[in-house]
Parts: C-alpha cells; structure tokens; sequence
C-alpha cells in the first residue's frame, strides 16, 4: 500500500542548508562540476559539519518521537546526482537523523518535484530554487551561511519566529508603504484593522505548526512560535485581528516599532527566523539561523526593491 504524508508536516531542505558546504560550493562555483564531484567523491568518507538548518532538522524530527506518532517529514532536496551524493547521506546516518527520502536533481530545479511531495516548507541556499518555490506558491526561504557562533544549545522546544508583512501576510500594506509612504500606512491599516490581512506565503505553514501545537497540552508544547515585526500602534491591531480571525496560535509577539530584530531574535532563541528584507534577515542571521523570504516574481513589492528588499523598511 503506497505511504501518504498527507498528514505530515513536509519539510524539503537542500543538502547545503543541511549541512555546512561552503568550501565544496565554492570549488563548484569556481572550478566547476566536474572539479565539485572528483572533490565529493575523493572526501566522501569525510563527514559534514552542520549547516544553517541543522538544528530545525533535528528539533523538528525530535516531534515524531515525542507524538509517539509520525508527524513530521523531512526530505533532502539536492541538486547533487546520485553519484556525488553519498557524503551527504553518511553524515545524515552519523547524526542520527531519521531522513529516508530524497530527491536528487543532478542540477535541474528542485521546485518541480515540491508539489509532488506535498512539501510545506523548503529550505535552500539556492536563490533560484527559492525564487521558483514562492512563485509556486509554496513557503520557502533563501538560508543565510552558517555563522560560527550560533550557540548551539539543545532547547526542549523548537522555536520558530516569523515577520509579519510578505511572510505571514501578503505585501498588500507594504506596497501602501513603499508607494505612498508612512504616514498612508498608518492611515491604511486604522481604516481596515478589522479585515483580516491577506494571507502571505508562509500562512500555510503557520497554521500546519499551529495544528501540530494543538496536539499537544497547551502548557507543555514543543513547538513555540513568535511574530517579530516592526509594526507598532496601530498597525498592531489588524495583525492581532487577522490571526484571530484564522484562529491560529502566535506564543509570543513583538512590535519594535522599526528597532533592530537581531537581540530579541537571540533572546527567543530561534532554530530558525523567516524575514522579506535583508536589511533584518541578514544581522538576525549572526545570531540565529535566518532566511530570507523573496516576493514573487510579479510582486509589485519586488519590483521597487529589485527582488533583495535590502533597503531600510521598518514597516515589516
């Protein structure tokens, strides 16, 4: 009888947000594929260091274990070929992570097979990849490099924190902002603070975390999440509406008010910390895992700010 995921959470991630593969990237970028495999294969019986993903990875499995049932999936995703692929799964097998599946590409896009697997989060160092994945309409986020000194605490829960605008929600209000700027943002979202936002590309995902929440007593969850925003009164009070009216579970918020994210992002001790802008996603990334999540390619939002929405936006 053939096995469904359906009612997993699906996580897709690519060997190198994984594991740590800077210097094997590099050869591939400088040298080229053939120099990358010769390289893959002679290291092969090397291990591989954690990367960026590591952590969520193994935090997210650990959920299997204490559901006493099989709830979470995840799927190396690889552009790699079979041939050059055997470092990888050794080292999985070394950590002890429970990953059975895979999807090697031999360098097409892995964003055609996301569907196929009903992946709910993608995770990839591959900005094209990523790109394809949100204008499939899927969660996926570009991860920032490994930093040497995340600290690497086991925490008994997983933590996960997202930006509000472009992420959870659409970037309805933040083109308001960017179009017309400050002053029609504040004046836009007092006018619609009881219409729900529309959803963004990780709505999805939040509300599959949320339901795994619920499995769980309230006072003894595994799974934390926070909303770290820059919004502040009174563009706090339509998010706090929209994520009532989707009846789902935030643990802890944030509205900075356009402060930096990186400290309160290190306080809250975030396996990992999904934002739009590199301009919040890129300092957050020295302290905790990050990645950043692209608009889509048609977004108007994109279009101002060149697809990287680097600029200083302190609306989300």
């Amino acid at each position: 009888m053939p096995v469904s995921l359906e009612d997993c959470l699906v996580v897709g991630i690519s060997s190198r947000a994984l594991f740590d593969l800077h210097k094997e990237n590099e050869i591939f970028e400088q040298e080229g594929l053939q120099a990358y495999s010769e390289y893959q294969i002679a290291h092969e019986d090397e291990l591989l260091e954690p990367g960026s993903g590591f952590s969520l990875v193994k935090a997210l499995l650990r959920l299997n274990e204490l559901s006493g049932r099989h709830v979470v999936e995840v799927i190396i995703m690889s552009r790699n070929s079979a041939d050059t692929s055997l470092r990888v799964f050794s080292s999985i097998e070394h950590y002890g992570l429970d990953i059975t599946r895979a999807v090697l590409s031999g360098g097409e896009n892995l964003s055609n097979y996301l569907a196929s697997f009903g992946v709910d989060l993608f995770l990839s160092a591959d900005e094209e990849d990523v790109q394809s994945a949100v204008n499939a309409g899927f969660a996926a986020g570009i991860i920032y490099p490994h930093a040497d000194d995340y600290q690497r605490k086991e925490i008994e829960q997983i933590r996960i924190a997202f930006d509000g605008d472009a992420v959870l929600f659409s970037d309805e209000s933040e083109r308001i902002y960017q179009e017309h700027g400050l002053d029609a943002f504040v004046e836009y979202e007092r006018a619609n603070a009881r219409k729900p936002l529309p959803k963004g590309p990780f709505a999805s995902f939040l509300k599959t975390l949320s339901r795994l929440q619920d499995s769980f007593p309230p006072d003894a969850s595994p799974i934390r999440t926070a909303l770290v925003t820059a919004r502040n009164t009174p563009a706090r009070e339509r998010v706090i509406r929209t994520l009532r009216a989707w009846n789902v579970r935030i643990d802890e918020a944030f509205f900075l008010g356009g402060m930096p994210k990186r400290d309160v992002l290190q306080k809250f001790g975030a396996h990992i910390f999904f934002d739009d802008q590199d301009a919040h996603a890129s300092p957050a990334s020295e302290v905790v895992p990050s990645a950043r999540v692209p608009y889509r390619s048609e977004s108007n939002a994109m279009q101002q700010t060149g697809g990287n929405s680097d600029g200083n936006d302190e609306q989300t």
